[in-house]
């Protein structure tokens, strides 16, 4: 990677870091597409080794309000869900995996303007887990569903639960992509250069954290990620 492109993506990272330390979720959704236009390559592995600072720190600082029942649901779902999301990798090609990243993206944010309130169940919160695990093997998004399902409940509520399910889930993709052969110590260390960006998005968070708009700033990861999966379809078109 050149320096511009560090540059950029540091910048996407402090975003998204931002953005999921104050809402509960974006990281993915802002950085993934980033990546996928510049540095293909990393993906889902540099993802899946930021957001584990960033979900330990927003877990820590939200845990008395973790729902844990959901989470352990959200659990089951998301370790079975990890090995769709391995078989999905060992038969898409880049061009594949980069339109599969960018309908998967579009999708998620499209579905959370439309879908009712409604309280989650077991059902529910396995279905979520099962398909936050392929998504976010795959790609490094696992979010939307999460936030789908906890977004008519406390946003602390929200925030806490889906960080440590996150947290759970990015251990066992990394365990598994290792495994299958897709970690490498390259990535590894490439994935160093953003980790200045990523603590001070999640620093900047502690100050409006409980202040901000949520309605509006979901919002705007709602349109960055359309616009950002958009030019990542017609770039992987293109070739």
């Amino acid at each position: 990677m050149n320096f511009e492109v560090i540059t950029v993506i540091s910048l996407a990272v402090l975003l998204g870091a931002f953005i999921q330390a104050t809402c509960g979720m974006g990281f993915a959704l802002i950085v993934v597409p980033v990546i996928s236009l510049l540095n293909p390559v990393s993906l889902p592995v540099t993802v899946l080794l930021l957001m584990l600072p960033l979900n330990a720190y927003v877990a820590w600082r939200e845990w008395s309000v973790l729902d844990k029942t959901g989470a352990v649901w959200i659990g089951i779902g998301r370790f079975m869900g990890t090995f769709g999301g391995i078989a999905i990798l060992s038969v898409l090609s880049m061009k594949s995996l980069s339109i599969f990243i960018g309908l998967s993206t579009i999708f998620a944010a499209v579905v959370t303007w439309f879908i009712p309130p409604f309280n989650p169940n077991k059902k529910a919160y396995i279905s979520a887990g099962l398909i936050t695990g392929i998504t976010e093997t795959t790609t490094g998004i696992g979010g939307p569903p999460l936030a789908l399902t906890y977004q008519y409940r406390p946003v602390a509520e929200m925030r806490a639960t889906i960080a440590i399910s996150f947290l759970f889930g990015e251990i066992i993709s990394l365990i598994f992509l290792a495994i299958s052969g897709h970690l490498f110590p390259e990535l590894i260390y490439s994935t160093l250069w953003f980790l200045p960006a990523l603590i001070l998005g999640s620093l900047l968070s502690q100050f409006i954290h409980n202040r901000i708009n949520q309605k509006y700033m979901r919002l705007f990861v709602q349109i960055f990620a359309l616009s950002s999966s958009a030019l990542l379809i017609i770039k992987a078109l293109s070739k």
